[in-house]
C-alpha cells in the first residue's frame, strides 16, 4: 500500500505541470485525496471487515467528490486529474499508470451479476466526461476521447472516440512512457462523416456536370431538313 501511494504522488508530479509541493498536493489535490482513502478502504474491503470501507468511500466521495468504491482495484502510479464527478465501479480493474481527467465513469449496464465493470490496461488514458460502461476490456496504451461512451472492448494502442465509442487510429505496438492526452489532435468522427460526404457529393455533381455536356450522336434527334 505505501509503494502505491508513493508511485501515484510521483505520477501527480510527473502529470500535472501546476503541482509544485508536497504540501499543495496532499491538502489541496482532491484526486489524490481520494487515491489515499481509497487505497485504505481497498485494504479494510480485502480483510473482510463489514461497514467501515463503504463508510471510508463515502466520506471520500463527501470530501473529494470522487467516488471509488473499495471493492475496484487500482494498480500504481494512478492519477485523477481535477477528480470531480469521477465513479469507479466495485468490479472494476485499473492497470497501472493509468490517468482519468474529471466527470469519468467506469460503471455497469444494469442489474446483472458478477464482472459488470470494465478493466483498464496499463498506460491509458480517459478524458473528460467519459464513460465506459459493462465488463469490457480496454487495452494497454489505449486513449479514450472526452465525452466517449465506450460499450465494447477496445484494443491496445488505440485511441477510440464518439457514442457510442468507435476505434479511430490505432498505433504501433511499444514500451513507450506514459502521456497525457494530445486532445488536440483527437479524431473527430463527424467532421471526417461529414468531409466524406462532402467529397462524395462533389464526385457526384462532377459526374453530372459532364454527362450534361456529352453532344448527342448523330441522328438522334436533331433538326430534319425534309419538307
Amino acid at each position: 500500500m505505501l509503494t502505491n501511494l508513493k508511485s501515484d504522488l510521483r505520477a501527480v508530479f510527473e502529470r500535472d505541470p501546476a503541482a509544485t509541493n508536497l504540501v499543495e498536493v496532499f491538502l489541496t489535490y482532491a484526486g489524490f485525496q481520494a487515491v489515499v482513502l481509497h487505497r485504505l478502504a481497498h485494504r479494510l474491503w480485502r480483510w473482510r471487515l463489514p461497514v467501515l470501507p463503504r463508510l471510508i468511500s463515502h466520506l471520500s466521495r463527501f470530501l473529494t467528490g470522487v467516488e471509488i468504491h473499495p471493492g475496484a482495484t487500482i494498480g500504481r502510479s494512478f492519477f485523477i486529474d481535477h477528480g470531480m464527478g469521477v465513479v469507479i465501479g466495485e468490479t472494476a480493474e485499473i492497470g497501472d499508470h493509468v490517468t482519468l481527467f474529471q466527470g469519468v465513469t467506469l460503471g455497469g449496464t444494469g442489474k446483472e451479476r458478477g464482472k459488470r465493470h470494465p478493466t483498464l490496461g496499463h498506460h491509458v488514458v480517459v478524458g473528460a466526461g467519459a464513460k465506459i460502461l459493462g465488463g469490457i476490456t480496454i487495452g494497454d496504451h489505449v486513449k479514450v476521447g472526452a465525452n466517449s461512451v465506450v460499450l465494447k472492448s477496445v484494443p491496445a494502442h488505440s485511441t477510440v472516440v464518439g457514442i457510442p465509442g468507435r476505434v479511430k487510429r490505432m498505433e504501433a505496438g511499444g514500451e513507450e512512457e506514459e502521456r497525457m492526452m494530445d486532445h488536440a489532435n483527437i479524431p473527430d468522427p463527424v467532421s471526417e462523416r461529414l468531409e466524406r460526404l462532402e467529397a462524395e457529393l462533389a464526385r457526384v455533381r462532377r459526374q453530372v456536370g459532364s454527362s450534361e455536356h456529352v453532344p448527342a450522336p448523330p441522328g438522334s434527334g436533331g433538326s430534319s431538313n425534309d419538307g
